[in-house]
C-alpha cells in the first residue's frame, strides 16, 4: 500500500492523543516500536487517523477522531445491548445519544459493575475477542460461607457443562462474601462457578476490568475513561493474548 501524501505525520498524530511528547514518540518510530497497519513504520510518515491501525509495541493506539470511551456502573436489571425488543432499560440509555456507543462484552441484567462503552471498533474487537485475558475481578455475595476446600475448587478450575473453567484468583473477604478474578468471559461464569461449589450468588459486582476500576462511581453513572487508561486497556488486551495464547 502506497504511502498517502496526505495526513499528519505519525509523530504528531501520536503525541496528540497523550501518548508522549513528540521527540518521544519520534523516538519510538526510530527504534522500530510503531506500526501502521501492521507493517513497522519509518519516521515521518504521513497517516490517516480515519482508516489507519496505530500500534505501540503491538498495543492499539485509537487516533481515530471522534471516538469515545465510557465507565458505567451498570444498575441491576439494565440489559447490556445496545437495545431490548422488550423495552427494558439498557445501558446505552445511561450514556450520551451521540456519538452512539455499544457495551463491550456484557454484564447479566442482574449483576452490576463495571462496563466499557465505546465507539472504538477496532479496540471492542479487540477487548472481545476470546484471547483477550484480561482480567475482569468481581464481588461476589454467595450463599453459605464455602470452606477452604470450596475456595480450593474454584481457584484451580471448577468442571461445568461446557468445560472446566481456567484457574481463578479467589479470597474470602468476609463471611459469604467473595472477590473472584477470572480472565475467561463465559456467559454467566462466575454466577456457574460458584453455584458447582455449592455456593450460589445473590449478587454480583463486577468491580475491575483489567487496569479499570473506579470506587467513586455509583451505580447509573459514568465517566469518560482518560487517554492514559484507553492506552492501558488496549495494552492489557495486547498483554493479555500474548499471555493465554500458549
Amino acid at each position: 500500500m502506497t504511502e498517502s501524501s496526505g495526513g499528519d505525520r505519525l509523530q504528531k498524530v501520536l503525541a496528540r492523543t497523550g501518548l508522549a511528547s513528540r521527540r518521544a514518540c519520534e523516538e519510538l518510530i526510530a527504534e522500530g516500536r510503531v506500526t501502521v497497519n501492521a507493517e513497522v513504520a519509518e519516521l515521518g510518515r504521513r497517516v490517516d487517523p480515519r482508516v489507519d491501525v496505530i500500534e505501540v509495541d503491538g498495543a492499539l493506539v485509537p487516533v481515530a477522531p471522534g471516538l469515545v470511551h465510557y465507565l458505567l456502573n451498570k444498575p441491576m436489571g439494565v440489559l447490556s445491548t445496545a437495545a431490548d425488543t422488550h423495552g427494558r432499560p439498557t445501558v446505552v440509555e445511561l450514556v450520551p445519544p451521540d456519538p452512539r456507543v455499544f457495551p463491550v462484552g456484557r454484564l447479566d441484567s442482574d449483576t452490576e459493575g463495571l462496563l466499557v462503552l465505546t465507539n472504538d471498533g477496532e479496540l471492542a474487537h479487540r477487548l472481545t475477542h476470546p484471547s483477550f485475558g484480561v482480567d475482569k475481578e468481581y464481588l461476589a455475595h454467595v450463599r453459605g460461607d464455602p470452606n477452604p476446600v470450596a475456595l480450593r475448587r474454584l481457584r484451580e478450575g471448577v468442571e461445568l457443562d461446557d468445560g472446566a473453567t481456567a484457574p481463578a484468583r479467589v479470597t474470602r473477604v468476609d463471611e459469604g462474601v467473595l472477590r473472584i478474578t477470572i480472565h475467561e468471559g463465559r456467559n454467566r461464569q462466575v454466577r456457574r462457578m460458584c453455584e458447582a461449589v455449592g455456593h450460589p450468588v445473590l449478587r454480583l459486582v463486577r468491580t475491575r476490568i483489567g487496569p479499570l476500576a473506579d470506587r467513586r462511581l455509583k451505580p447509573g453513572e459514568w465517566r469518560p475513561l482518560e487517554a492514559g487508561e484507553v492506552r492501558a486497556l488496549a495494552a492489557a488486551a495486547t498483554e493479555g493474548r500474548r499471555q493465554h495464547h500458549h
